[in-house]
């Protein structure tokens, strides 16, 4: 399959342009972070955790969108479950924790960020908000349509990379008190976004035939490459269809992208309640040690 892959090309397989777009964003964010902090209030130094969280969610961006696995995603709908997982359940939260707070303060102090914020984070419209799309994009005649369009595809990965970002905010911004959750809240929150995203999981396992004609449809397939190949090369590619990369039949790839979409969301999440838990445990032990120095 990797020698039928470099038919495709440098540019598709590696998006040198994506690559220099977040190189130049990653020096960017560390000239401001290390040698223009002062022009900020409170501007504090870089930690290695937020530099090393920063460098992590680009690189997975990369990963996601510049290297092989996106035009893997274009191939086979297991990669593209893949890419979603990591894309809006993972890396808006590093990015989150990875910019500082007095670099989020500057960053809501315009305006129409602020207000963006304060709305859309409020913990009910970001879960209905974040899984709706997300469910809405796994309607097939969506999907379709979506993955054929390079304005549609682009708009509504930033929309859905937007809503991730608000639909995390509650749990793991550090400034934001009025939509900040806590204790027993973020355990709740968590378990609600795992139950909204269920259905849209469970409608791709349980589907009796392949939903997405740009996975079976050999004519709508080679438009969806148009996403990420180059449009001068495709017309000179000898392709018949998508069963020339796919791995197994297309149901069962439908069935596993599922599968697997519910298996990474479930340990992501899993992860991220263990630390909630470890958080919510050290306050009650904070709490107990001031209450029982404060009785003696």
């Amino acid at each position: 399959m990797l020698l039928k892959l470099e038919q495709f090309g440098f540019r598709a397989l590696w998006s040198p342009y994506l690559f220099l777009f977040l190189l130049m964003i990653t020096c960017v964010f560390f000239y401001f972070a290390y040698k223009k902090r002062h022009l900020f209030d409170g501007g504090e130094k870089l930690t290695k955790k937020e530099a090393s969280l920063f460098i992590l969610s680009i690189l997975f961006i990369y990963i996601i969108k510049g290297s092989p696995l996106d035009l893997l995603g274009h191939l086979m709908f297991t990669f593209h479950m893949i890419q979603m997982a990591f894309l809006y359940l993972l890396i808006p939260h590093f990015l989150i924790r990875a910019i500082p707070k007095w670099m989020w303060e500057r960053i809501l102090s315009f305006r129409l960020m602020k207000l963006m914020f304060r709305f859309f984070t409020k913990p009910l419209i970001a879960l209905v908000l974040f899984n709706g799309i997300f469910s809405l994009y796994h309607i097939p005649i969506v999907f379709d349509t979506v993955k054929t369009n390079v304005w549609y595809h682009s708009i509504y990965t930033v929309i859905l990379f937007l809503l991730a970002i608000f639909m995390w905010w509650p749990l793991v911004n550090r400034m934001d008190r009025e939509n900040q959750l806590s204790g027993l809240k973020k355990v709740a929150y968590l378990f609600a976004d795992s139950v909204l995203i269920t259905p849209a999981c469970a409608l791709i396992i349980f589907s009796k035939t392949p939903m997405f004609e740009t996975y079976t449809n050999t004519e709508l397939w080679i438009q969806s490459l148009h996403l990420c190949v180059p449009s001068d090369i495709v017309p000179n590619l000898n392709l018949t269809g998508p069963e020339m990369f796919n791995l197994m039949p297309a149901h069962y790839d439908q069935q596993t992208g599922g599968v697997i979409m519910k298996f990474l969301q479930e340990l992501i999440y899993g992860v991220i309640l263990y630390r909630i838990l470890m958080e919510w445990y050290r306050k009650e032990q904070q709490e107990e040690t001031k209450g029982t120095n404060f009785d003696f």
